[in-house]
C-alpha cells in the first residue's frame, strides 16, 4: 500500500433525528436536509462506536475516525498519542424544543459506575438564540441529595435552577457534574469528551415518539452532580496567544479558542490536533483536497504533524471560527 500524507481532512455531517430538534441546520447553516423529521445534532467529528465521521475527499476518502486513530495515532494525534479512539466530539445542536436537564459523569463516576464511555466534559458556544431563549447552568442556591431528590419528586426542580438568556456569540462551559439543560429556539456549537453519558433528572413532562414518557435517571444523576457548583454564566472571554486569538475555554479535557480572521492567519503545527469549524464567513484552508471554502458550519481536522496551515478569509466579512484541541 502506498504512503498516504495526512492532510487537512473533512468528514461528512452524521445527523441524529430527536423529538427536540428542528430544521436550523438547514434555515441558518444553508445545508440541505432530507424532508422529513427534525434534526437535532449534527455530529461533525466523532469516534463513538458505531457512529463514526467519514473522511470526505482527498486520499483517505471513505476512512472512518476511528480507522484514522488505529493507522495514524502519532501523526494524527502528536504528543495526546495514543488514545484507544479520538478523545473529542465536535457537534451542533439544534433546540426546537427545549432539552432535558440532565448532568454527566466526571471520568472517575464513569468508572465506578462500569460505563463504556468516560465522563463528559463540554461546553456550547451560541450561533443563534429565538428571542426569550434561556439556558439553565448549575443551582439557583446551595442544595443537598434529599432537597433535590425531593423538588425532583415534586416537579418542582426547575425552580432550583439557576438560569440566563444567551446571545450570539456567548460560550458556556459545563464541567462533569453541573446540572445544564439548552432551552428552545437556540442554535449551539458543542465541544465535548467522546462520551454519551447523560443522566436525565427531567423532561418537562413530554413523551417520546412511542407516546410514553423519556426514562429518568435520578439516582445516578444524584450521584454524578458536584454540589458545589453554583450558577453558571457565560463564560469571559481572554486574549490568545495572538490579536486574532480569545482563549474561550480552558480545562484538563480540551481547550477552545475564538479565531476572528480579517486577514490570512496561520493555524496548528504545534504538535497536537486541531478540530476549526466555522461560525460565521467563509475560508480558504491551505492544503484542503476539496479546494472549496470552508463555510458556516463547515469543519476540518488539521492533523498534529501538519506544519502550520494558512487560513485565509474570504470576501469582505471577517471570518469567525472556534478551534478545539486537547491541552
Amino acid at each position: 500500500m502506498a504512503a498516504v500524507t495526512l492532510y487537512p481532512l473533512r468528514f461528512r455531517p452524521l445527523y441524529k433525528q430527536y423529538l427536540w430538534g428542528g430544521r436550523r441546520f438547514e434555515t441558518h447553516l444553508g445545508r440541505k436536509l432530507p424532508p422529513d423529521g427534525p434534526f437535532a445534532e449534527s455530529w461533525e467529528v466523532a469516534d463513538h462506536g458505531q457512529d463514526q465521521s467519514i473522511v470526505e475527499a482527498g486520499p483517505l476518502a471513505g476512512t472512518t475516525l476511528h480507522e484514522l486513530v488505529a493507522r495514524f495515532g502519532h501523526h494524527l494525534l502528536g504528543r495526546h498519542h495514543p488514545q484507544p479512539r479520538f478523545p473529542l466530539l465536535l457537534k451542533y445542536l439544534d433546540a426546537n424544543q427545549p432539552l432535558s436537564v440532565q448532568v454527566h459523569p466526571d471520568d472517575a463516576l464513569a468508572r465506578r459506575m462500569g460505563l463504556d464511555d468516560p465522563g463528559k466534559t463540554e461546553a456550547w458556544c451560541v450561533l443563534h438564540a429565538e428571542p426569550g431563549s434561556l439556558i439553565w447552568a448549575g443551582f439557583r442556591e446551595p442544595i443537598d441529595p434529599e432537597r433535590l431528590r425531593r423538588a425532583v419528586a415534586e416537579g418542582k426542580l426547575e425552580a432550583c435552577l439557576h438560569r440566563f438568556s444567551p446571545a450570539p456569540g456567548q460560550c458556556v462551559f459545563l464541567p462533569a457534574g453541573t446540572v445544564h439543560a439548552l432551552g428552545q429556539g437556540l442554535l449551539v456549537a458543542e465541544i465535548q469528551q467522546t462520551s454519551d453519558n447523560t443522566f436525565r433528572l427531567y423532561d418537562w413532562n413530554r413523551v417520546g415518539p412511542d407516546g410514553r414518557p423519556r426514562p429518568l435517571h435520578v439516582e445516578e444523576a444524584i450521584q454524578a452532580i458536584n454540589y458545589d457548583q453554583g450558577p453558571v454564566q457565560p463564560a469571559a472571554p481572554r486574549p490568545g496567544e495572538a490579536t486574532h486569538i480569545e482563549r474561550l475555554v480552558r480545562c484538563d479535557k480540551f481547550v477552545l479558542d475564538r479565531l476572528r480572521l480579517a486577514t490570512p492567519q496561520m493555524a496548528g503545527g504545534d504538535g497536537r490536533c486541531h478540530i476549526l469549524t466555522v461560525i460565521q464567513g467563509a475560508i480558504h484552508v491551505e492544503g484542503d483536497p476539496e479546494q472549496a471554502p470552508l463555510r458556516l458550519g463547515s469543519t476540518v481536522l488539521l492533523p498534529a504533524a501538519l506544519s502550520p496551515v494558512q487560513l485565509e478569509p474570504l470576501g469582505d466579512e471577517t471570518a469567525v471560527l472556534l478551534d478545539a484541541c486537547l491541552p
